[in-house]
């Protein structure tokens, strides 16, 4: 079960690094950001990616629960315990967003680009929910690294401890972070989606 859900992590990583790659060009404007998209779709959004992804968020997210329940009753202290509780708010997420990216494109018929992981962020008061949910996501993913690394690696880099190391890929995590929220809402002033989008703002 550990290797299952190890092998499917790199998978969810790989793609995850993609996605986080593509919301961070938001910085350069809405166009940057779908632009960059419509290169990096061939890559994910054909019948084949998009079977293996989803086998590896279900895989990711039976195999997590199923060891942590495994786990259970055992004593967690420093980065053991981040990597359980990254790793739940992870699975929360995945089951989460992936349903409603299914959703949107198949029942709401909306292109799931900038303006759909958006909407939500740029309006009252969808935004008090959707700012921390996005926000914890990407904290979560790179706590989930940081705590992966720190217990795995066994010496010192620089004459950096692994916890250090650790620690400097959550700082990494916090700083990409507050990047893609200034990109999504350009700035912190707001963006104004398409009239199709509002349904997700509530309207």
């Amino acid at each position: 079960m550990r290797r299952i859900h190890y092998f499917s992590g790199i998978v969810l990583s790989l793609f995850i690094g993609l996605h986080l790659t593509n919301h961070l060009v938001s910085i350069g404007g809405v166009g940057a950001h779908i632009a960059w998209m419509e290169n990096l779709r061939p890559i994910y959004r054909n019948i084949l990616s998009e079977i293996v992804l989803l086998a590896a968020v279900g895989t990711q997210v039976y195999s997590g629960i199923a060891l942590v329940r495994k786990r259970r009753g055992s004593p967690k202290v420093g980065w053991d315990r981040w990597h359980i509780w990254s790793g739940l708010y992870l699975s929360f997420f995945l089951l989460f967003h992936v349903s409603a990216v299914m959703m949107g494109r198949f029942v709401l018929h909306l292109d799931t680009n900038f303006y759909f992981g958006a909407a939500g962020m740029n309006a009252l008061p969808t935004c008090l929910f959707f700012v921390p949910y996005y926000a914890l996501a990407i904290m979560a993913f790179f706590t989930h690294l940081a705590a992966i690394h720190s217990k795995k690696m066994q010496r010192n880099i620089l004459g950096i401890s692994p916890s250090g190391q650790g620690l400097r890929v959550l700082i990494l995590g916090g700083i990409i972070t507050l990047l893609v929220l200034w990109g999504m809402t350009q700035g912190f002033q707001g963006v104004e989606v398409p009239a199709g989008y509002e349904i997700l703002q509530g309207k």
